[in-house]
């Protein structure tokens, strides 16, 4: 696959990457998520993203990946879940970039993201120099937001981050008139995350998950002729949206890795069937709720 230029990073990813949250998985053995992530960087799936809520993702990343460090873009997420310090303060994140450091079994995190804080806490004076202070070390080479709505406005427009992360797919477009555009102007790398929003084309929305059942709400609403290859077409508009820098799509099928692979070098889906999921999603997304 091609690369891609993160933003004004010297980084450079491929338009298709890992989110690996299923690596973390308690069902997947040691030797299959092994097997997974090498797979994946294989395929040219340079960036693999984690954070301490994927379960033992970091840990496999840094076990599996370790020996090919200069393969692979690293990226996860912080800001809580470190033991005996307070979530969202200055400290938490400082000391989530030390365990992400010893996880990865590295000397710098490539991408180290504010993983969906409030806005109140976004604004924070200590949580924005704690992320100064990261990159300044040199043990992150990027700090970034993963996020959606207000709080993401502000990290585009705050100065401090490099790039972010959000939610992009047939069903998620309004990020791309808004905070994407503006982040792509300002010369900021654009994550795009569920960019399959979780298979909605299937009969039945999944049970107990509330972000699926909104996509899948969402896309059978849209009223789109139907069509054989969607989880293609999905990848294929979130890599090639205008403003993005890469898609993430987790999975652990292997096959369904080297498909994902085989839709993005397929490259942009033709412009009358951009135009059709847009007007498509203009159409019935105006009394929506904002992004998930």
């Amino acid at each position: 696959m091609e690369r891609r230029r993160l933003g004004q990073t010297d980084l450079f990813v491929a338009p298709l990457g890992l989110g690996a949250g299923a690596v973390g998985g308690a069902d997947l053995t040691e030797d299959e998520a092994g097997t997974l992530l090498n797979r994946a960087v294989d395929l040219g799936m340079n960036l693999v993203d984690a954070a301490p809520s994927y379960g033992l993702a970091e840990e496999r990343i840094g076990r599996h990946l370790s020996w090919r460090r200069r393969d692979v873009v690293l990226s996860t997420k912080g800001g809580y879940g470190v033991p005996g310090v307070p979530d969202w303060t200055g400290e938490c994140i400082r000391r989530g970039v030390e365990r992400a450091l010893h996880l990865f079994r590295t000397d710098a995190v490539d991408l180290f993201h504010l993983h969906s804080c409030p806005l109140e806490v976004l604004r924070r004076g200590d949580i924005l120099e704690a992320c100064r202070d990261v990159a300044r070390s040199g043990k992150v080479r990027v700090v970034a937001y993963s996020g959606e709505g207000d709080a993401l406005d502000f990290a585009v427009r705050c100065g401090v981050f490099g790039a972010i992360q959000t939610s992009v797919n047939v069903c998620d477009q309004r990020g791309l008139s808004e905070a994407i555009a503006t982040a792509a102007v300002s010369g900021m790398g654009v994550l795009a995350k569920r960019p399959l929003a979780n298979a909605p084309w299937r009969p039945a929305p999944p049970p107990d998950d509330a972000a699926a059942a909104e996509y899948w709400k969402r896309f059978h609403a849209m009223q789109l002729p139907p069509r054989s290859d969607w989880a293609a077409a999905f990848v294929r508009f979130a890599a090639f949206a205008p403003g993005v820098t890469a898609c993430l799509v987790g999975t652990r099928r292997l096959g369904h890795l080297a498909e994902c692979v085989s839709a993005v070098e397929a490259g942009r889906l033709p412009e009358t069937e951009v135009k059709q999921l847009a007007t498509a999603f203009d159409r019935v997304g105006v009394d929506w709720p904002g992004m998930i």
